[in-house]
């Protein structure tokens, strides 16, 4: 393009501003395409799970004898409720213990371990805190004392909290769906701490543990013997078995 053919004035900084733009644009979704992925594909489970849902609950109601609901009311009952919230609750919780536990546990040629002299919670130069923070280090891990030690462990004190917090939720639900079903048949509801006793929550909750904390176990040793090239949970396609802690 010649100097005549070039955007002067004001339509050269508006093709500036709308390149600025999309490029800012596409890499906001190319920096966060894990988070945006995974969350657009929680949404989208979530439907599927409410549709499923709603067909099921409502075959169940037919059967006994009462009115079907529309899935906007059934998006509000306890039924619903516990299902989502009994999953999450096992997610958050495999989250913290494996946070959590892999600061002292490790699995020799597994790039999910440490490696296995850096068992425990390291020395403060190994993770950059105190005096050893660097300049673009967040503020927090170079001021010492106890925000420190906080932020030193945020990621497994906010999924704790997050299990807490979903465990709680699925407790209630679960009390109100399971009395819900107890009227129904004639029988007594149960108090909060009845319920949290009882067979169906357990049977409910340690269904998704163990599930998740097999996934977790298999992933460990799987990684040392598999691969997966370019995938940042396995290691280089070429690595030792006995490699330990890296990443392809």
């Amino acid at each position: 393009m010649n100097a005549a053919q070039q955007p002067q004035g004001p339509q050269k900084r508006r093709q500036g501003a709308e390149h600025e733009g999309s490029r800012g644009l596409w890499g906001f979704v190319r920096d966060n395409g894990i988070s945006l992925g995974f969350g657009v594909a929680f949404l989208l489970a979530l439907t599927g799970q409410a549709i499923a849902g709603w067909a099921e609950f409502n075959n169940q109601l037919a059967t006994d004898g009462l009115a079907e609901v529309g899935i906007l009311d059934y998006l509000t009952t306890s039924d619903f409720a516990v299902d989502v919230t009994e999953n999450w609750q096992s997610e958050y919780l495999q989250f913290f213990l494996y946070i959590f536990a892999t600061v002292w546990l490790l699995q020799r040629g597994s790039p999910e371990s440490k490696e296995m002299h850096k068992a425990g919670p390291e020395s403060d130069q190994d993770q950059k805190v105190g005096r050893h923070a660097d300049p673009g280090s967040p503020r927090w891990a170079g001021i010492g004392g106890v925000r420190q030690v906080v932020f030193s462990r945020s990621l497994g004190l906010v999924m704790a909290a997050l299990f807490v917090f979903s465990w709680l939720a699925q407790s209630i639900a679960g009390v109100a769906a399971y009395n819900e079903q107890q009227l129904r048949e004639l029988q007594a509801p149960l108090t909060w701490a009845q319920y949290i006793t009882s067979a169906d929550f357990w049977s409910r909750s340690l269904q998704n543990w163990q599930s998740e904390l097999l996934a977790v176990a298999s992933m460990a040793i799987l990684s040392v013997y598999l691969r997966q090239r370019g995938s940042p949970e396995s290691k280089p396609v070429g690595a030792p078995h006995t490699a330990t802690g890296i990443e392809g």
